[in-house]
């Protein structure tokens, strides 16, 4: 699924392409919103909240977007062709005379009043991208999650918002704890949030994901992905397990002796 990070590039690439333009044409893809048309409203602009996508139009109308595990939004010149798969894969298009924004394989579209966006997005957490982040806010929701596995607090978009399976691995790592104690008694919460804020915003213009400071391939995380590897650190194999409510489970990487 992608992580805060990547929404918020996704959010920028639209928002250059298509604010302040009139939409042209509109296609949604959906039974739901099969007859929504959409044509000759502007967009005023395309922002990030967590792993959601919030396109603004004008006469407060927004599309609302949510890309789960294999939905990608694509931007295209009105002369390009379009790739990003098959095109029985398309589920919305957004475009203007001189841009397109194509939503590949994306399962969760609305279209919505802005006045009323908080129905879709008024359950999360702060933001961790976002300028006004509240970092007390953050860390008093973990710490009200006291008796659940810190990396399954760290996942709950209603604490935090951008955090995934990836960064749930490495500021755990970072930060060495281990990922099934519990959130009320890790004793350096604030510490926590924000090496998450420093690591998404260390990644949110760069399309590939670093938190070790190693560009090269292979060495750019520290134990997510590296499964049965030497710890960076210690030399200790890295250890995978499953994680989470069953039917919700995602795998969780670590280091025994690090993260004690």
């Amino acid at each position: 699924m992608p992580e805060g990070d990547t929404i918020w590039r996704t959010a920028k690439r639209m928002h250059a392409a298509l604010a302040g333009d009139v939409l042209a044409t509109t296609d949604f893809r959906v039974p739901k919103l099969a007859t929504a048309d959409l044509t000759g409203r502007r967009v005023l602009e395309v922002v990030a909240r967590g792993k959601h996508l919030l396109a603004r139009l004008e006469d407060g109308i927004t599309v609302h977007s949510h890309l789960e595990m294999d939905g990608s939004w694509r931007v295209f010149d009105a002369a390009e062709r379009w790739r990003g798969g098959p095109a029985h894969e398309i589920r919305v298009v957004l475009a203007t005379q001189h841009r397109s924004a194509v939503g590949y394989r994306i399962p969760v579209i609305d279209v919505v009043e802005t006045a009323k966006e908080a129905e879709l997005v008024g359950h999360l957490g702060p933001d961790l991208l976002d300028p006004d982040f509240d970092r007390d806010e953050a860390v008093r929701r973990l710490a009200a999650a006291s008796d659940i596995a810190i990396a399954d607090a760290l996942l709950d978009q209603r604490n935090l918002a951008g955090i995934g399976n990836v960064y749930k691995s490495e500021i755990l790592f970072l930060s060495g704890v281990e990922p099934w104690t519990a959130a009320g008694r890790v004793p350096a919460l604030p510490r926590m949030v924000d090496l998450a804020r420093r690591l998404l915003a260390a990644n949110k213009d760069r399309d590939q994901r670093i938190t070790t400071g190693i560009r090269r391939p292979g060495e750019q995380t520290w134990v997510y992905g590296r499964g049965g590897r030497p710890c960076r650190r210690c030399g200790t194999p890295i250890s995978r397990r499953m994680q989470g409510e069953p039917g919700r489970e995602r795998v969780t990487y670590w280091c025994r002796r690090c993260q004690r």
